[in-house]
């Protein structure tokens, strides 16, 4: 299984990570499954939605509406949930936590190819050395004993960015502070003339 994230479902959810630093996000991954044609089989990561960054993260009702929300929203163009994407507050916490996992599983009783992708912070400081090209987050799949595994380099799946210089133009929009655009679905229950879309973020 290989899963492919587009450059800017990447970018915003790595510019969300880096506009609350010092608390946990998390948000929702948006895309298709597709069984391949000699390539294998293939979920693309067309979305990334910024849902929450406060202790609304792991509160049923506001993810239940946000996802109602986004699922209406997308499904009519065709796509799917396919994942969730989560960064814990902590700099040097790299375990995937009962939240994620528990929207996870809530994921993939969906969408049995669901992924969990987990911002890796060390490799998200070393960005601007520009030596590797691999996405800045690690990738947990569902095994057959339904738990969430990391992928290494070594497993049967992978993630990689669509874009080769996904990470090249991530660094243009840090070094603009362009993470301070980004809204998600807590700034939008604060404020609803704030778009969870981000329509206007790449322009």
């Amino acid at each position: 299984m290989r899963y492919e994230i587009g450059q800017n479902a990447y970018i915003k959810l790595v510019l969300h990570a880096l506009k609350h630093k010092i608390s946990a996000v998390n948000g929702v991954l948006v895309g298709r499954y597709s069984s391949g044609d000699g390539d294998g089989e293939v979920v693309e990561i067309s979305e990334a939605i910024p849902l929450f960054h406060s202790l609304q993260i792991g509160l049923l009702p506001s993810l239940e509406i946000a996802l109602l929300q986004i699922e209406e929203y997308y499904g009519s163009q065709g796509l799917n949930l396919v994942g969730y994407f989560h960064a814990n507050e902590r700099f040097d916490d790299y375990e995937l936590n009962n939240v994620a996992k528990n929207i996870g599983d809530h994921i993939y009783r969906y969408f049995p190819q669901a992924a969990i992708l987990l911002l890796d912070n060390k490799k998200l400081a070393a960005l601007p050395k520009g030596k590797d090209h691999s996405p800045v987050m690690q990738l947990y799949t569902r095994d057959a004993s339904k738990n969430w595994k990391l992928v290494g380099s070594e497993g049967s799946s992978s993630l990689i960015t669509k874009e080769p210089t996904a990470n090249i133009v991530l660094l243009d929009y840090v070094s603009s502070q362009k993470w301070q655009d980004i809204v998600d679905f807590d700034d939008h229950l604060d404020d609803i003339s704030k778009d969870w879309l981000n329509p206007r973020l790449f322009e």
